[in-house]
């Protein structure tokens, strides 16, 4: 009988996983592994080499780490649910003109219930990943808080979790650094794992060429879209783009044509496959509307608070005030804003406590 009860344990092949892994069977837990493929490349119509989370190389490696450490480990498949879903969605967000981001809606929609029912299935009270993060409560809630490791820290991915996810997540790494991990592989005899590279690539998309994927998804994409007319704030024609679905908010490089000083994509129309460019002072934005509101942290978010508000991945928040407005947040910037990409996900920020967080609808001016 294990001292802490049975866990299920989500384990990509990398080095955070697998540690995580590690710590709990040390800490006394009957871990049980979980590999889940989500995807298969062989079926996007990319030219590279399989990599990533979901690659053979990666799940042997998981299932290797299991056998040695002497916990059971599973595949399951999950490429039907998570293509009807992450996929489509990460499609039918480009056409429409707005950026997406697929590891939210991963989290938040597919792995997390996929977790739960395997869990349930295999008597396991608590699943764990290898997130950088750390979870509290207050008042009977569980919420997100930031990692010690504010270089690792990824609360921001998290957002979407619901109580019943956080009430049973366990997130092992949190209070460690990177280097710490990396250390921890190396002293349990998992030299190479300790080298380990990381990959940043949307799993799916695993030549991180997002353009080429939607033109391989979308049939006729090119032929649809071609010829669309780069313009200024006045209306004024700059020049022809290849189609709308192949820019985003804030993008400078890649956008074919000269210019004579720097220009950014600062707004996308998809009815007429118009986008907008302009200089960087014209991506400033002083709020905007966020839906699809999870509150974390309280049962709802406090109307008129006060947060940090970050706005995309790499984004060190802004300072920010929030109201409430029928069933969105309006998001008033104390300081303009570059960038606000409809898509994206907001999450806001109390100290390093996540209260909550949605998907950004529109920029306000």
């Amino acid at each position: 009988m294990s001292k802490h009860g049975r866990i299920l344990v989500a384990m990509s092949g990398g080095i955070d996983s697998t540690v995580t892994a590690m710590m709990l069977h040390e800490q006394g837990y009957e871990v049980i592994g979980i590999t889940m493929k989500t995807w298969d490349y062989a079926t996007s119509g990319g030219s590279s080499k399989e990599t990533g989370c979901c690659s053979l190389d990666s799940i042997n490696d998981a299932r290797e780490v299991s056998v040695q450490m002497g916990f059971n480990h599973f595949i399951i498949d999950i490429r039907d649910e998570f293509g009807d879903y992450v996929i489509d969605n990460f499609v039918d967000e480009y056409m429409a003109g707005r950026t997406p981001n697929p590891c939210v809606l991963c989290n938040t929609h597919i792995k997390w219930s996929a977790l739960l029912k395997r869990a349930d299935a295999m008597d396991c009270e608590y699943i764990a990943t290898g997130h950088y993060a750390l979870v509290n409560e207050l008042n009977g809630r569980k919420y997100i808080t930031k990692a010690k490791d504010l270089h690792k820290d990824q609360s921001y991915v998290l957002w979407g979790l619901s109580q019943e996810c956080l009430q049973r997540s366990k997130y092992p790494l949190g209070p460690y650094t990177k280097p710490e991990v990396r250390q921890m592989a190396y002293d349990w005899g998992y030299e190479s794992l300790s080298k380990k590279s990381e990959s940043y690539e949307i799993c799916f998309v695993p030549d991180n060429d997002y353009r080429s994927f939607l033109k391989r998804r979308v049939e006729g994409l090119e032929e649809q879209v071609k010829g669309g007319l780069f313009v200024d704030r006045n209306g004024e024609i700059l020049g022809k783009h290849e189609g709308y679905p192949f820019y985003t908010i804030g993008q400078r490089k890649g956008l074919g044509m000269a210019f004579g000083k720097p220009m950014y994509v600062t707004e996308i129309q998809p009815a007429t496959n118009t986008v907008v460019l302009g200089e960087v002072d014209e991506l400033l934005r002083n709020g905007m509307l966020v839906g699809g509101i999870n509150s974390m942290k309280y049962d709802h978010i406090p109307d008129g608070i006060e947060t940090t508000t970050q706005i995309r991945y790499n984004h060190p928040g802004s300072l920010a005030k929030l109201y409430n407005e029928k069933d969105k947040i309006q998001v008033e910037f104390m300081s303009n804003v570059r960038g606000v990409a409809p898509g994206q996900s907001a999450v806001f920020y109390e100290g390093d406590d996540i209260l909550g967080g949605g998907l950004i609808h529109s920029a306000l001016n």
